[in-house]
């Protein structure tokens, strides 16, 4: 079946932050006087504050967790956002993408702001049909939340004619919650085990070698 629409993640997916990400939590874990090696909180990026703070620190009540979540996120505003980059030939993908026909929509655990700030990074405003924050769900990835509302803006489109691209275990998952196929990239570090367990389809190196392939892979057959 012709897939008719893509739903890109963006951090680690589009553009490189996974490691600012870390750095990020690092700190604001530190502010409460909690440490976690750096492999453990890198292996919870893609989740949004209401799944990553529960798995390493399961007895903070809501509200801790929301202060936590705020200080990751001024950490990551004040210190990585203007620094972070796209990966090699992100726009060019999503360029290609539109230019098939194919309908785009940014689906992220990341703020609306962050997003906003993501799509002129990536100069794909004209490209991205929609967007999906963590601003426009309860619950952020591996929930099905953010795809599920993504699919809903694809008016006409099921979930077999969409193909989900992510980098992290956690989009996968949500997207298979979803009955949507995903795609892996290596580019946000986790290994093709990983990837491949969780229900990854294919996978690629990153944004460029899916775009290389493009014609034979997942979203061009």
């Amino acid at each position: 079946m012709q897939i008719k629409a893509i739903l890109f993640d963006i951090d680690g997916t589009l553009v490189d932050s996974n490691d600012m990400h870390v750095l990020a939590w690092e700190e604001a874990f530190a502010s409460i006087g909690e440490k976690f090696d750096r492999q453990v909180v890198h292996d919870q990026i893609g989740k949004g504050t209401d799944m990553l703070v529960p798995t390493l620190l399961p007895d903070l009540d809501e509200a801790a967790q929301d202060k936590l979540g705020d200080a990751h996120s001024a950490v990551f505003k004040t210190k990585f956002l203007g620094e972070a980059k796209p990966f090699l030939q992100a726009h060019e993908l999503l360029a290609h993408a539109h230019q098939n026909g194919q309908k785009i929509v940014l689906a992220s655990s990341a703020s609306a702001s962050e997003l906003d700030h993501y799509l002129g990074l990536l100069d794909a405003r004209e490209f991205v049909a929609a967007t999906t924050s963590s601003d426009d769900v309860k619950h952020t990835k591996p929930a099905p939340e953010i795809f599920a509302t993504a699919l809903d803006k694809l008016e006409g489109i099921s979930a077999d004619e969409v193909v989900v691209v992510g980098d992290t275990p956690y989009d996968i998952e949500a997207a298979r919650k979803c009955g949507i196929a995903a795609i892996g990239l290596r580019s946000g570090k986790f290994s093709n085990d990983v990837l491949r367990n969780a229900g990854a389809i294919a996978i690629y190196d990153d944004a460029a070698a899916l775009l290389a392939g493009y014609a034979h892979s997942p979203l061009g057959r």
